[in-house]
């Protein structure tokens, strides 16, 4: 199975596991996610983004200084903007954060709903999803040679005819070499390829 078609299905569970959305940091690096995922309320992403609360939020700061699971409730760090009791505004009242993975390459994932407290058994089910979420998203070491080819000369603006007569294939043959280096990068489209490659320093 291709590992696109797995990750859709973890963040289809995810979704349903956090009725009132998540957001998913995978493999932070140099102060910012390689994939991240979202379904909160769009209207609190802008508020968010607008306040720059991304460097003030207490679930983020767990996140860094511990591994595991804890409810927004039971974090245990100032926060002085009150973020979490804005994020209470915009329907997001009760939530787990999940952290894992090393300092240099750690994934923070928090998930919430508007009704009630999340039980320990949700909790452990979050948490088995976000480490099946870390591990599907693990950067490739390497790509072929064939796959940097293709990606750099498409990366370069050369239309895919012009980039198999540079190289000397078909077009077929070329747009299975960015397939597969899509498919490598859990990438759904070329584009998004091309910057996955360069976030890992691939290209």
């Amino acid at each position: 199975m291709p590992k696109s078609t797995t990750l859709d299905q973890i963040l289809n569970q995810l979704a349903a596991e956090a009725p009132a959305g998540y957001f998913a940091g995978l493999h932070i690096r140099f102060a910012g996610p390689l994939v991240q995922f979202q379904t909160y309320n769009s209207e609190w992403l802008d508020h968010y983004t607008e306040q720059g609360y991304a460097l003030r939020d207490p679930m983020i700061a767990w996140g860094f200084a511990k591994e595991g699971a804890s409810r927004w409730s039971e974090i245990d760090l100032p926060d002085p903007f009150g973020i979490l009791t804005k994020a209470a505004d915009f329907g997001l009242r009760f939530g787990v954060v999940v952290a894992l993975g090393r300092l240099s390459s750690r994934s923070i994932v928090g998930c919430a709903r508007g009704d009630r407290e999340f039980n320990d058994d949700e909790i452990g089910r979050i948490q088995k999803l976000v480490k099946r979420l870390h591990e599907v998203t693990e950067p490739p070491g390497s790509l072929t040679k064939a796959q940097k080819q293709a990606l750099q000369l498409i990366a370069d603006g050369h239309r895919h005819a012009a980039a198999a007569a540079m190289l000397g294939i078909s077009e077929s043959a070329l747009k299975a070499r960015l397939n597969s280096a899509r498919s490598r990068l859990m990438a759904r489209t070329t584009a998004e390829a091309i910057q996955r490659a360069k976030d890992y320093r691939l290209l």
